[in-house]
């Protein structure tokens, strides 16, 4: 779910001024794009799983793909990084979000994932104060507020007495949101880097991590049908072409703007896994969902 890799500097700001209404709508169409393919990437995922490609190995071939057709378009020249410290840490944040999001949307249900996902501003506002020393102010004490509260009416479980994750899936939910967070607010450090370094570093970071976890299945691979090889390279094209619409989109849209777009995440995964995986989540859910969002919603007003 490598969208991050272009939001954790918020660039739209500067860039957004000086585009054209032309450019704002194809902006505004290229993070819709994204948001919709974001909101339905877990189906391949689960065809994949179901075609005998686990997930972690699913995961590391379709970025290996990316991160090949990356090299092949912008071949960087080997050189030393000059903070290899902070490109080590968007390459792990990176992997543990997009590893994280895949592996949750295998196996629980997908908006439920989504909405503990986008706890992210909980975790940016706390990464920010201990990473970047930035102080925080009531608002955004006010957003961390909203955000537990909308956690733990999602979490809440009378039997258990606490509001807390119920399975895996949850705690990857969590943990791929906590990884997303952690890569915008390293962004902002690396913010002199150019959009195509951090896209290969996160491309980068997902395989070493896949590797490192559970490596690839090459013998399950190879034995899935062609159909499933095909949707590997498909996928991986694809997830290269997405980041660079996003960068786009992202570029030319105000940050306040681009929050609300990418949102709409949310809305295409709760109609994708109904229409396709027939799941439903209840009023509960609902309304923490509805917090979690509005403290997303809230979070970019902290830096006005």
């Amino acid at each position: 779910m490598t969208e991050g890799t272009g939001g954790g500097g918020n660039p739209g700001a500067s860039g957004a001024a000086g585009a054209g209404g032309a450019s704002r709508g194809l902006a505004a169409t290229a993070l819709l794009t994204g948001a919709f393919v974001w909101g339905v990437i877990w189906y391949p995922y689960r065809a994949l799983r179901d075609a005998g490609i686990d997930g972690i190995s699913s995961t590391t071939l379709t970025y290996a793909v990316a991160l090949a057709l990356a090299l092949l378009v912008w071949r960087p020249r080997p050189t030393r990084p000059a903070h290899p410290w902070l490109l080590l840490g968007l390459a792990f944040a990176a992997g543990g979000c997009n590893l994280g999001y895949v592996m949750a949307t295998l196996d629980g249900e997908v908006v439920r994932v989504l909405l503990l996902f986008y706890l992210a501003p909980l975790w940016t506002v706390l990464l920010a104060w201990v990473l970047l020393g930035e102080r925080l102010n009531r608002f955004g004490a006010f957003v961390v507020l909203l955000s537990l509260a909308g956690a733990a009416t999602m979490l809440w479980r009378p039997e258990a007495g606490l509001p807390l994750p119920r399975d895996l899936a949850d705690w990857s939910g969590l943990g791929a949101g906590f990884c997303f967070a952690l890569f915008n607010v390293l962004s902002r450090r690396a913010r002199n880097l150019p959009a195509s370094q951090r896209i290969l570093v996160s491309f980068l970071g997902v395989v070493a991590l896949g590797a490192l976890l559970g490596g690839v299945d090459l013998p399950a691979a190879a034995a899935a049908p062609p159909q499933a090889l095909f949707l590997l390279l498909l996928v991986g094209g694809l997830l290269l072409a997405i980041n660079l619409v996003v960068q786009f989109g992202l570029v030319h849209t105000p940050a306040n703007q681009a929050i609300v777009i990418m949102l709409s995440e949310v809305g295409f995964a709760a109609v994708s896994s109904w229409l396709l995986a027939g799941e439903a989540i209840g009023p509960r859910e609902w309304i923490g969902g509805a917090m979690i969002i509005a403290a997303s919603l809230f979070s970019t007003r902290m830096g006005r």
